[in-house]
């Protein structure tokens, strides 16, 4: 089969498209034939050896994926050959087929195309547990999503509409702040102006918001911390920008706020009964059409280079797309 192989810790044009072997089945997996598969901030970083934990090299990258059942093992009755699943691992998506234990995969719902599946799982499950789990979101909240039209940004800008809070999305371009406004934002904000934290007291009347959702860090973090409302909650999700920030103690305690970590990571090992809640949370919304996933940019499998660089320059409106087939 074909795969994008690292072989070398390297940039994006490092990496090709290699033949290698189809994966085999252990007892208790699925071997899925790929239709589509994501491409987050997470897989670049990985990629160049960036990230906090590093693949054993060579490796495939990509975690998450939408496609069909192509070969079971014998004792799995769940899935059969040609049902629609989608499926995250910790590596091996940018292939043709991939290999997984069923515990990995979910029933992807007939009427969800591949690439929307694709754009599903962490994104969305990143959003619901940071709004749900961790910050207790209430209707009529105003919630402040920085980095609203990356692909984990707006999946908090559509998730905050459906629990039932105001949102705010700051963006910093016209066509992501418009991007966000079709998606569910109420009101926008471009945060590379220098008075954005007059912008958001003038839109708050003065209260601030709520909630912020960051997954962009930076010095846009510790502005926004210094605008929110008494007894806020700031989620720390991710940084973007390159730059962990540094945040001064006393201002927690001047606002009675909280800074909450989000670790998508760690969610099903250490909290299970909360993982199986919003999973079956989020399928109900997907099943129903009240949550419809946001497919940003698609490519070939061949152009698979093109999504890396567009994620990492930053101009990706929603969470890029490698298509397959």
């Amino acid at each position: 089969m074909k795969a994008v192989v690292v072989e070398n810790y390297n940039s994006i044009d490092g990496i090709s498209i290699k033949e290698i072997d189809t994966p085999g089945l252990a007892a208790g997996e699925v071997r899925v034939r790929i239709g589509a598969a994501a491409v987050g901030f997470v897989d670049g970083l990985k990629v160049q050896g960036l990230y906090q934990t590093k693949d054993p090299l060579p490796f495939v990258p990509g975690t998450e994926f939408a496609g069909t059942v192509d070969a079971v093992a014998d004792n799995i009755g769940a899935f059969k050959p040609g049902m629609p699943v989608i499926g995250m691992a910790r590596s091996g998506a940018l292939a043709e087929y991939i290999s997984v234990p069923s515990a990995a995969l979910q029933h992807l719902p007939p009427q969800v195309p591949f690439e929307a599946g694709a754009s599903f799982q962490a994104n969305y499950l990143t959003g619901l547990y940071a709004l749900d789990a961790r910050a207790s979101l209430r209707e009529g909240e105003i919630l402040l999503v920085l980095g609203a039209a990356g692909g984990v940004g707006i999946a908090a800008v559509q998730i905050g509409r459906l629990m039932g809070a105001r949102v705010i999305a700051a963006a910093s371009t016209p066509e992501k702040r418009d991007f966000a406004v079709r998606h569910g934002a109420d009101q926008t904000i471009d945060y590379t102006q220098a008075d954005w934290r007059e912008t958001l007291k003038e839109l708050t009347g003065g209260h601030g918001p709520d909630v912020i959702f960051d997954p962009v860090g930076g010095e846009v973090s510790l502005q926004a911390f210094r605008s929110i409302a008494w007894r806020g909650r700031h989620l720390v999700v991710g940084f973007a920008s390159g730059t962990i920030p540094a945040l001064a103690f006393n201002l927690p305690l001047l606002k009675g706020g909280a800074l909450l970590g989000v670790d998508l990571a760690q969610i099903q090992k250490r909290e299970p009964e909360t993982h199986t809640r919003l999973m079956a949370q989020l399928f109900d919304w997907l099943a129903s059409g009240k949550l419809q996933p946001v497919v940003g940019k698609i490519v070939p499998f061949e152009n698979f280079r093109e999504a890396f660089k567009t994620m990492q320059s930053r101009s990706a409106l929603g969470k890029m797309i490698v298509k397959f087939g």
